[in-house]
């Protein structure tokens, strides 16, 4: 045998080697220039990092015993903290570092003035013959909508309270756990705006974020309107058949409604759409919650990256990716109950519906646009 025929098969084996190291190689670039294409510059991508980073820092701080000892509910404040540092960060969208930490700090504190209204109305509204606590979410549904007149900051702050109501609603907060609402705030302020500074300049906000303030409110007005009796009629299918997440569904009717009938409308689908893949690829990663439960953390952190990726423009991605990260980090956090979890799936999109039917029969805006 020659000295070429003894090489021959390592020449193979290298032409082997090469081929799968161009297959990976062609993989990454076709990754790679997808991502280029739906967040050019990167910008989006790290404003992900950042919601990522925010909520792990908030709910760091909160877990740890030397900030959350003697403080009544305490078992709440690291959950609490977490998802006001996370929605905060959503929700800002300014250029300049001193700005987003100025709108981050009103946010958070938007978040607690939220749940403190809710801890107050609670009791009110408890008792029989009365509709429940969760009627309290449909202030926080009009202000959503309304509060995008004042563009940016307006939107935020809108969400922000129902975010606190939300939570407040969901961890049943009592007057005696005001100051546990209130060291949360300050956590989710910290953490949220010490990741912003460190983003700086390579962070820019996505155009189709931002909402153009108006001096006419009336397309805001009427998309309180709309986000608001779709939450009351949520409240009474609670009040006469039960409901096992009546929040979730008046979540889902309150962030559909867009500045227009036609804009509902798309949402909604895209909603449906993102819900139908996003909760069964979730219910597929739910035997990691038991065995590996720190890939099922890294998968919702990777799924709330694509998620600020993907909301600007490609609502349906986003809700998808919101969606796998709710069902996994419920299944993380202890909660298994596949009966649990389908109600949260199905009556989001019953929310969803009733808000498109609010779009349709509450003043019906065909015509009236403003920002996005």
């Amino acid at each position: 045998m020659t000295p070429t025929q003894q090489n021959a098969p390592d020449r193979d084996r290298l032409s082997e080697a090469d081929v799968g190291t161009g297959a990976r190689g062609g993989a990454l670039s076709v990754i790679a220039q997808w991502l280029e294409r739906i967040d050019p510059g990167t910008h989006r991508r790290i404003k992900g990092l950042r919601l990522v980073t925010a909520y792990g820092i908030a709910a760091l701080l909160g877990a740890l015993p030397a900030i959350s000892h003697g403080l009544h509910g305490a078992w709440a404040l690291s959950l609490l903290a977490g998802n006001f540092a996370l929605w905060a960060s959503v929700s800002e969208g300014r250029t300049i570092r001193r700005d987003s930490s100025r709108d981050l700090a009103l946010l958070c504190g938007a978040a607690v003035l939220g749940a403190g209204v809710m801890i107050g109305l609670a009791p009110l509204l408890t008792g029989r013959g009365r509709p429940g606590p969760e009627l309290t979410l449909v202030t926080g549904a009009f202000l959503v909508g309304y509060l995008k007149r004042y563009g940016v900051l307006g939107a935020g702050i809108g969400s922000q309270l129902y975010i606190g109501q939300l939570m407040a609603y969901m961890t049943r907060l009592t007057t005696a756990d005001l100051a546990t609402v209130g060291v949360a705030g300050l956590l989710a302020a910290v953490a949220s705006i010490i990741p912003r500074l460190l983003s700086g300049p390579a962070e820019h906000p996505a155009v189709a974020l931002t909402v153009t303030p108006t001096e006419d409110e009336m397309p805001a007005l009427f998309m309180g309107l709309q986000a608001a009796i779709a939450a009351v009629v949520i409240v009474a299918m609670n009040d006469m058949i039960g409901l096992e997440e009546s929040g979730w569904a008046i979540t889902a009717s309150t962030y559909v409604v867009a500045s227009s009938t036609a804009g509902t409308t798309e949402r909604v689908m895209r909603r449906i759409v993102g819900t139908v893949v996003g909760v069964p690829l979730g219910l597929v990663f739910l035997p990691l919650a038991i065995r590996a439960p720190l890939l099922l953390w890294m998968a919702a952190a990777v799924a709330m990256v694509i998620y600020a990726m993907a909301l600007p423009e490609r609502y349906d991605i986003a809700c998808a990716a919101y969606s796998f990260t709710l069902i996994v980090t419920l299944a993380a956090a202890g909660d298994h109950s596949w009966v649990l979890l389908a109600a949260r799936a199905w009556e989001t999109l019953l929310g969803g519906a009733l808000g498109l039917v609010a779009a349709k029969l509450v003043v019906p805006r065909r015509f009236l646009r403003f920002g996005r």
